[in-house]
């Protein structure tokens, strides 16, 4: 049996969970069916008639794209106009088309982790926290050598998580008591006598995204009919996923020297520089796209530059009167290179789940602004 977009988008929800996305975004499967076949999947940045064209005759089933193919409210579906001759281009030739925007711009190793990466930032952090992924504690109560089983079937649904830190757990051995009634097929002791079994608490964390697979991986392996657990809402603030982020440059520098790295970094000419550093420059934000909405987070986090995709003129002016550099150095640039990273980790999935599906960049992507004049 072949692959479906189905698969396809569970290995992507994974990746940028869908609520993570704006309220006034549209992300998820726009065109095409869950149940359609999948062999070849094609990603890039937009959806443009061109990349179309490259999918068909490369004989893509699926398009991967990050902003949407479809944004505004469709008025009509004619085949010869701008974005509906696209869509209808798309449906007759059975290609699917996901999408993934501001939930991929925030998730963990998503479009701003990448852009921070490739401007070698360290010990990075979201700039603007989502505050929607909550934090739990689950808390499980084991017989004695079956914990080691329970916890890595928990660590690997996604539990236990703390930063770069994987199984974070706390056990302590106590007693559990349990008397088994008639109807029941105990794993331990028999019906109508009291039991008394050594057993260990296991507790660990879980974001609420993750939940409903820790609780069910949990069951499974489990050796108790009836298992004992709790689950806690925790306040901790999550630091994994947000708008933005905010690192360090490895060694400080001058504005001059930090202009020339970003241009060499991004594959740029030109950059728009609203502001000017006279010192030496180390604590950097960013945000792919456009990032104004965060200039004020970013001077308030302590940043001495904001580099993002594009800023209005009066945007731009306000970054400089709080002090801080603002560099526009174009949207596509800023992006562009989530599209080869997205690429490597959904070939990794698709081959550690023996799906047969190729994996593949458009060649046809290109920035829609070209740099005139001297």
């Amino acid at each position: 049996m072949g692959n479906t977009v189905r698969q396809v988008v569970k290995v992507m929800e994974e990746i940028a969970p869908p609520y993570l996305a704006e309220e006034w975004d549209n992300v998820g499967l726009l065109v095409g069916g869950m149940q359609d076949s999948v062999q070849k999947v094609m990603v890039c940045l937009d959806v443009t008639e061109a990349i179309v064209h490259e999918a068909i005759q490369k004989g893509s089933d699926m398009i991967i794209s990050h902003h949407p193919v479809i944004f505004e409210r469709l008025k009509s579906l004619r085949s010869d106009t701008g974005r509906e001759r696209l869509l209808h281009l798309l449906v007759r030739n059975n290609i699917a088309v996901y999408c993934a925007h501001t939930n991929l711009d925030k998730a963990a190793g998503g479009v701003d982790d990448v852009l921070a990466a490739r401007l070698g930032l360290q010990d990075v952090e979201p700039l603007s926290f989502d505050q929607r992924d909550k934090l739990y504690k689950v808390v499980v109560f084991i017989p004695k050598r079956h914990e080691d089983a329970v916890m890595e079937a928990m660590a690997r649904a996604g539990a236990g998580w703390i930063g770069n830190y994987s199984h974070c757990t706390f056990q302590i051995n106590g007693t559990g008591t349990f008397m088994p009634l008639e109807g029941t097929n105990p794993y331990i002791g028999q019906q109508g006598r009291l039991e008394r079994v050594d057993e260990v608490r296991l507790e660990t964390v879980v974001l609420s995204s993750q939940l409903e697979d820790v609780i069910d991986a949990m069951l499974k392996v489990h050796p108790y009919e009836e298992v004992a657990y709790d689950i806690y809402p925790l306040a901790n603030r999550v630091k994994k996923h947000g708008l933005g982020r905010i690192g360090r440059l490895p060694h400080r520098m001058s504005f001059d020297e930090f202009i020339e790295k970003v241009c060499k970094d991004l594959g740029v000419s030109s950059l728009q520089v609203a502001g000017w550093i006279d010192g030496e420059v180390q604590v950097v934000a960013t945000c792919a796209g456009s990032g104004a909405s965060l200039i004020n987070k970013a001077h308030s986090s302590g940043a001495q530059v904001f580099l993002t995709g594009e800023l209005k003129y009066h945007d731009a002016q306000a970054a400089a009167e709080l002090g801080m550099a603002a560099i526009a150095a174009g949207h596509y640039a800023t992006e562009v290179f989530i599209v080869e990273e997205l690429v490597c980790r959904l070939q990794k999935a698709f081959d550690a789940l023996q799906y047969e599906i190729e994996v593949f960049a458009a060649e046809t992507m290109a920035d829609i602004y070209t740099t005139v004049g001297k």
